[in-house]
Parts: C-alpha cells; sequence; structure tokens
C-alpha cells in the first residue's frame, strides 16, 4: 500500500539541538522510499532555503512556503508569488509599524540593510547567510521578490494597525513570542497536501504528517495520521493521533515503526 507521508524540517527531521539529521531518521527515510512511500518535506521555508542535508534525503517532492510552491519529481506543480503592488505596500506598512521584517522568495530571503532590534531576526539572518542568502539585494533596494515574509514584533510596535492590514490577504500564523509567519490566504501546509493527494489520486487514509510547531496546525486538523514529535507546540496536542520521540531521541524512525511504516 503506497502511503504519503510529509514532515516539517526544523524539530522533526533536523534536529535544533545538535543542528544535524539524526542517522536513525535518515535510514527510516530511505527504508519507506524503498518500500514504496512517497516522502514530501512540507515547511514553511521558501525554496532557496532548503539545507542541502535535506535535499540529499530521498524525498519525492517540496512543499515549500506553506503550500504555496509545490515540486513534485522535479516538477514545478503550483507556484505563487505576492503582487508587486502588494509587495511594496506590505513592506510600507511593517515598516510604518515598527516591525522587524524578512522577505522570503523563490531565490533568496532580503534583510534590512540595518541591524535591528530583534535578536531572533539576526540570528536568522545569520544561519540564512549560511546557505548563501540574503546577500543579493537589501530590502531597501526595491529589487525583492517574495512569496511570504515573516515579522517580529515588541512592544514597540503597533500591532493594532499592522495586523488588519496584513490580513486582508494574508495569513498570520503565530509563532509565538512576537513572532509572525505570513502567508497568501488560501495557503497552508494543509493546501498543499490537499493538492498533493488530489494529483497522486492517493486516499486521505493513506496521509501522514509530522511535526511539532505551531505552523504545523492546519495540517495536524486536516490529517488523520498526525505524529507530534516528543518536544512540540502545545497548540498540535488536540489534533495529535500519536506522540513520539524527541528527534534527537530518534523519534521518526520510532513513528515510522509504531505505524508499520518501515
Amino acid at each position: 500500500m503506497r502511503n504519503a507521508l510529509f514532515f516539517d524540517i526544523d524539530g522533526t527531521i533536523l534536529s535544533e539541538v545538535t543542528g544535524k539529521i539524526p542517522e536513525s531518521a535518515s535510514a527510516a527515510l530511505q527504508k519507506a522510499h524503498d518500500l514504496g512511500h512517497l516522502l514530501f518535506i512540507n515547511t514553511g521555508r521558501t525554496i532557496c532555503c532548503l539545507p542541502p542535508m535535506i535535499c540529499r534525503l530521498p524525498f519525492s517532492g517540496y512543499l515549500c512556503g506553506c503550500g504555496s510552491y509545490i515540486v513534485y519529481n522535479d516538477e514545478v506543480l503550483t507556484s505563487t508569488q505576492i503582487p508587486k503592488e502588494r509587495q511594496a505596500e506590505i513592506i510600507r506598512q511593517v515598516k510604518a509599524a515598527n516591525a522587524g521584517l524578512l522577505l522570503e522568495g523563490k531565490e533568496d530571503c532580503y534583510r534590512s540593510s540595518h541591524i535591528t532590534r530583534f535578536a531572533k531576526l539576526e540570528g536568522t539572518c545569520r544561519y540564512l547567510a549560511t546557505l548563501g542568502l540574503t546577500k543579493e539585494h537589501y530590502i531597501e533596494s526595491g529589487l525583492c521578490d517574495f512569496d511570504k515574509f515573516v515579522i517580529y514584533t515588541d512592544e514597540q510596535t503597533d500591532t493594532d494597525t499592522l495586523f488588519p492590514a496584513l490580513a486582508k490577504d494574508m495569513d498570520l500564523i503565530d509563532r509565538q513570542n512576537g513572532f509572525f509567519e505570513v502567508v497568501p490566504k488560501g495557503f497552508s501546509k494543509a493546501s498543499g497536501i490537499a493538492y498533493i493527494l488530489e494529483h497522486m489520486n492517493i486516499p486521505m487514509e493513506n496521509a501522514y504528517v509530522f511535526g511539532d510547531s505551531s505552523n504545523d496546525l492546519p495540517m495536524f486538523q486536516y490529517v488523520k495520521h498526525a505524529v507530534a514529535m516528543g518536544v512540540h507546540s502545545n497548540v498540535l496536542e488536540p489534533y495529535a493521533e500519536f506522540v513520539t520521540k524527541t528527534v534527537e531521541e530518534d523519534g521518526i524512525a520510532f513513528a515510522m515503526k509504531h505505524y508499520g511504516l518501515i
């Protein structure tokens, strides 16, 4: 029986403690692939942000940018971009509200030319630089094409004005502690799964999802076989069919064995 397995990256396959993929996870994915299952990354990251170590694993496709960009067997099935006029408006709105901003596109990610007061934003930019990103253009250049973005807020941010302005055509995903992931309305990790299941003619009962964070909530609400990692956001708890071990404790392999997938 062919199943479709959808995996988040950070905190699910890739350890946020060690920065590595456990050997047990790599072996389990390879075995599942050899048994004929279809394996997909389902991530908030845009396609340019996929770590090389992830791309070396036997994935059939990638659902990136919360379902806004889908690749299967090197074929782009769907690709969405925020319209140019709206891009410029978003940048103005976020700047006026005094929030931190990181733009995420297919080719690159874009940061401000100035060091911000948001430590988490600066840390993310340092990580992206290790992938060769955030070096081509700054946000101020006006040369940034992006599919989604993230904002960083604090007590100095005018969220009362900013959030309604964005919500007219964007969905804000609360990643907690003032950090929000923002995607065009209608796109989510669930919409990406729905597209693949229909495209591949795979029944819902043959779908399995693996995740740990709040942006995984739509796919946990959508798919019955939802696996939460040993360390996970509380918002996933009501929808998790199974809670596995942590990444570092071989949680991916443990869950796949639990379901008889390997």
